[in-house]
């Protein structure tokens, strides 16, 4: 079990150093903002954000604010130094119960998910923190097999192991229509939408995802998997 202060221990080590020993492949997290619509006007959640290493991003797309969110106070005093942007909130805690009583339009999770302790219950919660036609993105800029081999190594105690992108989205599913599921040598991502449907839950099967696949996206190089349901 991933022990809440261990992680704060751990990210508070590394945060010194962090944007140095940082690597941006940078149309891998276009294409990740692109498939979540992180665009003009919309309010934006960051969790575990990091040094905020993706605020720039977001701010360069025209949003109309960013709450950036860390559980390590190393991280988040860092990520508060660099951006002295009335649109920009950085916090220190819990994203899970930091924020609960606001509502987001986007709502991401970038490079963090596996040093979640309970992943159904971070996107139940998150999944909550959307306003009705919000989205909430779980994404890494590289591999699956990547992560898992970079937290077998000195963050095997702070993580756990990041799921298969269909299993996500069947957790994700649960509480949001899951839209895209890409999972290939660049990157892995879930994305799913907040419907209102009164009376209707929000589970789609992984069969009937993939019956629809490269519909939004054609980019061979990619090999992208992605379901749009709209």
């Amino acid at each position: 079990m991933i022990k809440t202060s261990e992680v704060i221990d751990f990210f508070d080590r590394l945060a010194p150093g962090w944007d140095a020993e940082m690597i941006r492949h940078e149309d891998v997290i276009a294409m990740i903002l692109d498939n979540e619509d992180i665009s003009a006007g919309k309010d934006v959640l960051d969790v575990a954000c990091g040094t905020g290493v993706l605020i720039q991003d977001y701010l360069d797309r025209g949003v109309s604010s960013v709450t950036a969110v860390d559980i390590s106070p190393k991280m988040a005093e860092i990520a508060e130094s660099k951006f002295h942007d009335s649109r920009v909130t950085v916090l220190c805690g819990d994203a899970e119960t930091i924020v609960s009583d606001r509502k987001f339009d986007r709502i991401v999770v970038y490079n963090a998910f596996p040093h979640f302790p309970d992943p159904e219950r971070l996107i139940r919660r998150l999944a909550s923190g959307l306003r009705p036609g919000g989205m909430l993105t779980i994404a890494h800029g590289m591999s699956r097999e990547r992560i898992e081999a970079h937290h077998r190594g000195r963050a095997a105690h702070v993580s756990n192991g990041l799921m298969p992108v269909e299993a996500l989205g069947e957790i994700m599913g649960r509480y949001l229509d899951v839209t895209t599921l890409v999972s290939n040598g660049k990157m892995y991502q879930a994305v799913g939408k907040c419907v209102r449907r009164p009376g209707r839950g929000h589970s789609h099967s992984i069969p009937a995802l993939r019956s629809s696949m490269m519909m939004k996206n054609r980019e061979p190089m990619l090999s992208m998997l992605v379901h749009t349901m709209i």
